[in-house]
């Protein structure tokens, strides 16, 4: 059975509008494409998603994980305001240790947070999205973006960090949950996915720069392609 997160219960109540209410911390069985998915509402932010993930992985029936969620997105015209996108990589960009600017050297402290596959994690994930979307059984949109995720704890605020964050991560879309639900997912050794909508340009407070109504009917659209029958 998938595991299927959102960090609220507006994204879950977009993505799956015929499913139970589910609040956050609670999950609930649902049908989908003609197979059950465990839907659990996690809350927003790397600690609430890492909490409530751990806990859900513990179940034994469930053999993979996907994150859907809306995003922003660092230059609209590589990822336009309501697309779909598939994360390749994720980046936590606050772990390790930090200079005077803000910006962190992941192994400045010398502790890897984990080791999976043969390999240290500090604080980026390569994914395998097409690989995985496969191993679960789901399909990928046509015309859906291929996009490195940058997770944060605090959502970005102004031009000047953005810039800063596209530069030192590769970044295309900011999220606060991705590297979370990421990390769980291949410390329990089930397949991954996450896919996002593009709802703002990242830095920007302009409300012409926004529109999450928009990115939401996407995400309705994306879990309808992810899980056809």
């Amino acid at each position: 059975m998938l595991l299927v997160l959102t960090a609220t219960a507006n994204e879950m109540r977009a993505a799956f509008p015929a499913a139970p209410a589910v609040g956050q911390g609670e999950t609930a069985e649902y049908e989908a494409g003609g197979r059950t998915v465990l839907l659990g509402v996690t809350g927003v932010g790397l600690l609430n998603t890492a909490l409530r993930a751990g806990q859900w992985l513990v179940r034994s029936d469930v053999d993979g994980v996907v994150d859907l969620g809306i995003a922003g997105g660092y230059d609209l015209h590589e990822t336009p305001m309501g697309s779909a996108c598939f994360a390749g990589a994720e980046t936590w960009p606050e772990y390790g240790l930090l200079d005077a600017h803000g910006a962190a050297d992941p192994m400045g402290l010398g502790f890897a947070q984990a080791e999976a596959g043969g390999s240290r994690i500090w604080n980026r994930l390569e994914l395998s999205p097409e690989r995985d979307a496969q191993r679960m059984g789901l399909a990928l949109g046509h015309g859906w973006l291929r996009a490195t995720g940058v997770t944060v704890s605090g959502v970005t605020g102004t031009p000047e960090r953005a810039d800063r964050l596209k530069l030192s991560c590769n970044g295309q879309m900011e999220n606060m949950e991705g590297f979370a639900a990421a990390y769980a997912a291949i410390l329990r050794g089930v397949p991954f996915l996450e896919v996002r909508t593009i709802s703002n340009l990242v830095g920007s407070r302009e409300p012409g720069d926004w529109n999450l109504k928009g990115a939401l009917r996407s995400l309705h659209d994306a879990a309808n392609t992810l899980f056809a029958a």
